[in-house]
């Protein structure tokens, strides 16, 4: 997949992730990521330029990251960074994966992340 086609993937994910209920999408100087953030926790990570190499990497159960990575074993490894029995780097060139799939896993990311915060915060979402 072409960098072009890569570039609008990784928009297309910011701007997706940006329209979850309280979650923010942005650079993240300090780590060099593009960071998905709900009330100050990590949902996910993206490559911040598009390359053969981009991922970005969500949170998932860990017997579903296991059969992820058994069915697309060169395209979704184990979290780069990150708790490799919560998270899959996911490979943003692979064409097999679709927008939809990766948008799919990333509301699945999102949900186990706000399924952890307080009633006060989930509250606070809802209004």
């Amino acid at each position: 997949m072409e960098t072009q086609l890569i570039t609008k993937r990784i928009e297309h994910f910011k701007d997706y992730g940006n329209s979850l209920k309280g979650a923010k999408v942005y650079f993240r100087e300090d780590w060099g990521t593009i960071y998905f953030d709900l009330l100050g926790k990590q949902f996910g990570m993206m490559s911040p330029e598009a390359s053969a190499e981009s991922l970005i990497t969500l949170k998932n159960l860990p017997e579903k990251n296991e059969e992820l990575r058994e069915i697309y074993p060169d395209i979704i490894i184990p979290g780069y960074y990150a708790n490799k029995k919560h998270w899959n780097s996911i490979r943003l060139a692979a064409p097999e994966i679709s927008d939809e799939m990766i948008e799919t896993m990333i509301k699945t990311s999102y949900d186990l992340v706000f399924a952890k915060l307080t009633k006060a915060q989930k509250t606070e979402l809802a209004s």
